[in-house]
């Protein structure tokens, strides 16, 4: 294992890290396995069900088929790193408010997704909604109240802003 092992250097959440790891590592695997940020779920493991999308350099991406010996300079941001001041971000607590958490374990990839929607289209309509969706699945829903919770947080961050 020793000539796996490199160093990376990233931000994650904010803070400047320079870390060892084995070059096999996923992004999945660091955050959870390493780091304990639980937040982001593994689902598939495949690319297919968007339960582990995290922001990497203000895109969505599914952790578990990026590899960490990729990510040199880059900015990783997981659902952790979106709250301020250990309080629920604008986005997080429209989910919350719409109603839209069902089991609750797609919604962290939710919420990621609609964190770079929102960042790229401050006013999205109901379709470029449904499309950005469809990288994430939902078992318990119809999408509705995620949709919802979107229309929210777009309307409260465009509020914030004094738009």
């Amino acid at each position: 294992m020793g000539n796996d092992l490199i160093t990376v250097d990233l931000t994650l959440n904010g803070r400047q890290q320079s870390v060892l790891i084995d070059r096999k590592w996923t992004l999945l695997y660091y955050l959870r396995e390493v780091l304990e940020l639980t937040g982001t779920k593994h689902g598939c493991g495949t690319n297919d069900c968007g339960a582990c999308r995290v922001l990497i350099d203000g895109e969505a991406k599914n952790s578990c088929v990026i590899l960490m010996r990729n990510l040199n300079g880059k900015k990783v941001v997981t659902i952790e790193g979106l709250q301020k001041n250990g309080r629920l971000d604008i986005i997080q607590q429209s989910f919350v408010d719409a109603g839209a958490i069902q089991c609750g374990f797609c919604t962290p990839g939710m919420i990621i997704t609609t964190t770079a929607l929102l960042e790229q289209n401050p006013s999205p309509s109901e379709s470029e909604i449904r499309d950005a969706l469809e990288a994430n699945l939902c078992r318990c829903t119809g999408y509705v109240k995620i949709v919802d919770a979107v229309h929210l947080s777009s309307a409260r961050l465009q509020e914030a802003a004094g738009e």
